[in-house]
């Protein structure tokens, strides 16, 4: 992960309002079952108006550092909606968002904002999502944009765990899309030992669930529930 200016803050910010919890020696069970060290909800940063222009402005240096000059400004509902909405006023560009599936009355779209534009029209889009998980949700708005002529070759996201899962849904797509994040695992966990919100022999527990997520919680003693 290539840092912003605005990483390290935050970084501090999020650990600091709780949009980014740690927790190895009592971890959290996500909605799969598995009992994982992290917790992510950046929605919690949505209550502090000073996080959301920062993150705004983090995704604006990354625009810069890559050069790229998008036509269009994509939120993914519903997580993704509020920065992409920040970002696109921050520096004046069209905003869209994209539903997991196209309503079921109506004009049954998908893709919200567009007007009477028969899609994208093959504009250049930016993606923005809060999180990159596993990755499928992002990919389905991906090619949602795609599917409707818009050409989107980055997804900029908040924070990501870095799966090797997230990682794979993105390199099996085509035309390529390439995440970009503010936040990774790695650089959290560098920050919560900075600041003391974790002790030496914790970091190496969440360095350990990294290499392998869904077997972690099992080798700690905390046994997948079924849902």
């Amino acid at each position: 992960m290539e840092k912003t200016s605005y990483s390290e803050k935050i970084a501090r910010k999020a650990l600091e309002m709780g949009a980014i919890r740690l927790s190895p020696q009592k971890p959290f069970c996500w909605a799969s079952g598995y009992y994982m060290p992290i917790y992510n909800d950046n929605r919690t940063l949505l209550g502090d108006p000073s996080a959301r222009k920062m993150i705004a402005s983090a995704f604006s240096e990354m625009l810069s550092s890559i050069s790229f000059d998008p036509d269009n400004i994509a939120g993914t509902s519903t997580a993704g909606i509020p920065h992409a909405t920040t970002l696109a006023d921050m520096i004046g560009k069209p905003l869209t968002y994209i539903r997991s599936s196209g309503k079921d009355h109506g004009l049954k779209n998908q893709i919200e904002g567009l007007g009477r534009a028969k899609g994208y029209e093959g504009k250049k889009v930016l993606l923005i999502e809060d999180l990159i998980s596993t990755g499928m949700s992002s990919i389905k708005a991906v090619k949602a944009i795609q599917e409707a002529d818009g050409l989107v070759p980055y997804c900029f996201a908040i924070f990501t765990y870095g799966t090797k899962e997230g990682k794979d849904a993105f390199a099996s797509l085509s035309p390529i899309c390439t995440p970009l994040t503010i936040l990774d695992y790695d650089y959290v966990i560098e920050i919560a030992e900075d600041t003391g919100y974790i002790r030496p022999e914790e970091k190496d527990m969440l360095l350990e669930w990294s290499s392998s997520p869904f077997t972690w919680g099992e080798k700690h003693g905390w046994k997948k529930e079924e849902r």
